[in-house]
């Protein structure tokens, strides 16, 4: 029955409405890749004792006047926050400075604030300088986490080793390396299993799907793709759904009760609309300060939150 219910999370947001060639050859494309990973995410989470995830997430939409966060990433790890926290499951968010104010609204408007941290990924014009490395290493280990999960987070390209976006434009000076983080996890020495949320090619834990597979589904997707693997990888239509189903599945197999207010479409544009006011965020595709995702309305935005209800109602 548990391998039903998670497959019928993970299909309710594997569904491409922005049409970005998610599933453009229906055998070989990025939801059939790795399409054990939900369940197995969910699960590693579930099982482990005292779970504790650093969520880094945040990308900045460089065509905005001025450039600044867009509403695809924090939005799901706000959503994250708010459904695993209550569950005694403790929660980190890790961004820069284009979403954080966006972050500590969000938090401070669910209660979070005081129980959640929020810590930056430090400026740098080099990934791997001693005394920045230090300093995100010391926020980590202080949080001491049990997995790390990149939300809507860019990575650097196979093709390049540098940070571009969905229409292949560098955005590396507006980018902090949470990469880094995710690579030294990889190591036998540090290990941790991370967790990977996307929905185009080009963030972290897209390295896990053959390059050729992104080449032949995304426009672009030679030049885009992103190099670094995660463990896990959860590719969704939306990288926020990627976020609302990792949480509905571990809240399941914890066999916590269903809460009608986590899927509540309403509430979630409340969140959206504070935090696209207050931080700013702005929508990606569009660049402008409003409350829609990947350029969708909400309510077809919503469509997969109220489904991932439905399924865990019954």
């Amino acid at each position: 029955m548990s391998d039903f219910v998670l497959r019928s999370l993970r299909d309710a947001i594997q569904i491409d409405p922005g049409g970005r060639g998610l599933a453009t050859d229906p055998v070989d494309n990025l939801f059939t890749a790795c399409a054990g990973d939900f369940e197995a995410a969910c699960r590693s989470v579930a099982t482990t004792a005292h779970p504790a995830l650093a969520i880094f997430t945040g990308f900045c939409i460089t065509h905005a006047d001025p450039p600044c966060g867009e509403t695809d990433g924090p939005l799901g790890a706000l959503f994250l926050a708010r459904a695993l926290v209550p569950l005694g499951i403790r929660a980190a968010v890790f961004t820069d400075m284009h979403s954080a104010s966006a972050l500590e609204f969000g938090l401070s408007e669910c209660g979070l604030a005081g129980r959640v941290p929020l810590r930056p990924i430090e400026e740098t014009d080099s990934a791997n300088t001693p005394d920045v490395r230090a300093l995100n290493d010391r926020d980590l280990a202080m949080f001491q986490p049990t997995h790390l999960v990149a939300v809507e987070r860019v990575g650097p390209a196979h093709h390049s080793a540098r940070y571009v976006n969905m229409r292949g434009a560098d955005i590396t000076n507006y980018t902090t390396p949470a990469d880094v983080f995710f690579c030294e996890a990889a190591r036998p020495t540090s290990y941790l299993p991370t967790i990977g949320i996307g929905d185009g090619g080009n963030e972290i834990g897209m390295g896990k799907i053959p390059l050729d597979t992104i080449r032949h589904n995304i426009p672009d997707g030679g030049r885009i793709a992103c190099s670094v693997p995660t463990d896990f990888l959860i590719v969704a239509g939306v990288s926020n759904w990627g976020a609302y189903a990792l949480a509905a599945g571990i809240r399941y197999l914890l066999g916590a009760a269903h809460d009608p207010a986590l899927f509540d479409p309403w509430r979630e544009r409340e969140l959206l609309e504070i935090m696209v006011k207050r931080g700013p965020l702005v929508d990606g595709p569009s660049g402008k300060r409003q409350a829609t995702v990947d350029g969708l309305s909400f309510e077809e935005y919503a469509k997969p939150l109220v489904r991932l209800g439905d399924i865990l109602r019954g």
